[in-house]
Protein backbone atom coordinates (compact mmCIF):
# COMPACT_ATOMS: atom_id res chain seq x y z
CA UNK A 1 0.00 0.00 0.00
CA UNK A 2 0.96 3.35 -1.18
CA UNK A 3 1.90 6.06 1.39
CA UNK A 4 -0.03 9.55 -0.51
CA UNK A 5 2.95 11.37 1.26
CA UNK A 6 6.24 9.72 -0.41
CA UNK A 7 4.16 9.10 -3.79
CA UNK A 8 6.15 10.58 -6.39
CA UNK A 9 3.75 11.63 -8.16
CA UNK A 10 2.60 14.86 -7.39
CA UNK A 11 0.18 17.38 -8.46
CA UNK A 12 1.67 19.67 -11.07
CA UNK A 13 2.02 23.22 -9.84
CA UNK A 14 -0.24 26.17 -9.91
CA UNK A 15 1.61 27.76 -13.22
CA UNK A 16 1.35 24.66 -14.83
CA UNK A 17 -2.66 24.14 -14.23
CA UNK A 18 -3.28 27.70 -15.36
CA UNK A 19 -1.27 27.27 -18.54
CA UNK A 20 -2.80 23.98 -19.18
CA UNK A 21 -6.81 25.48 -18.44
CA UNK A 22 -5.77 28.58 -20.87
CA UNK A 23 -4.58 26.41 -23.85
CA UNK A 24 -7.91 24.56 -23.60
CA UNK A 25 -9.91 27.83 -23.18
CA UNK A 26 -7.94 29.02 -26.62
CA UNK A 27 -8.19 25.63 -28.33
CA UNK A 28 -12.20 25.57 -27.49
CA UNK A 29 -12.51 29.39 -28.37
CA UNK A 30 -10.81 28.53 -32.11
CA UNK A 31 -13.63 26.01 -32.54
CA UNK A 32 -16.80 28.54 -31.79
CA UNK A 33 -18.75 29.99 -34.96
CA UNK A 34 -19.23 33.28 -34.43
CA UNK A 35 -22.25 34.93 -35.87
CA UNK A 36 -21.80 37.77 -38.38
CA UNK A 37 -21.99 41.53 -38.14
CA UNK A 38 -25.55 41.53 -39.07
CA UNK A 39 -26.59 38.84 -36.93
CA UNK A 40 -25.32 40.84 -34.47
CA UNK A 41 -26.85 43.58 -35.46
CA UNK A 42 -30.73 42.23 -35.95
CA UNK A 43 -30.20 40.72 -32.56
CA UNK A 44 -29.04 43.72 -30.88
CA UNK A 45 -32.23 45.55 -32.62
CA UNK A 46 -34.67 42.86 -31.32
CA UNK A 47 -33.07 43.29 -27.60
CA UNK A 48 -33.52 47.14 -27.79
CA UNK A 49 -37.26 46.62 -29.27
CA UNK A 50 -38.43 44.43 -26.56
CA UNK A 51 -36.67 46.57 -23.91
CA UNK A 52 -38.16 49.76 -25.31
CA UNK A 53 -41.63 48.07 -25.15
CA UNK A 54 -41.22 46.75 -21.52
CA UNK A 55 -40.50 49.89 -20.67
CA UNK A 56 -43.76 51.22 -21.82
CA UNK A 57 -45.65 48.56 -20.67
CA UNK A 58 -44.25 49.47 -17.11
CA UNK A 59 -44.42 53.07 -17.40
CA UNK A 60 -47.96 52.66 -17.96
CA UNK A 61 -48.87 50.39 -15.18
CA UNK A 62 -46.95 52.91 -13.18
CA UNK A 63 -48.93 56.14 -14.39
CA UNK A 64 -52.17 53.50 -13.79
CA UNK A 65 -51.27 52.67 -10.32
CA UNK A 66 -50.22 56.59 -9.01
CA UNK A 67 -53.68 57.47 -10.59
CA UNK A 68 -55.28 55.06 -9.11
CA UNK A 69 -53.40 56.03 -5.41
CA UNK A 70 -54.06 59.09 -5.65
CA UNK A 71 -57.70 59.03 -6.64
CA UNK A 72 -57.77 56.71 -2.98
CA UNK A 73 -55.88 59.00 -1.07
CA UNK A 74 -57.15 62.31 -2.76
CA UNK A 75 -53.76 63.54 -1.87
CA UNK A 76 -53.71 65.09 -5.75
CA UNK A 77 -56.72 66.79 -4.94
Amino acid sequence: MANPKTDNTKKPGFFVRMGRKFKEIFSELKRVTWPTFPKVLRGTCVVLVVVLAFLVVVTGINYGLQALLNLITGIGA
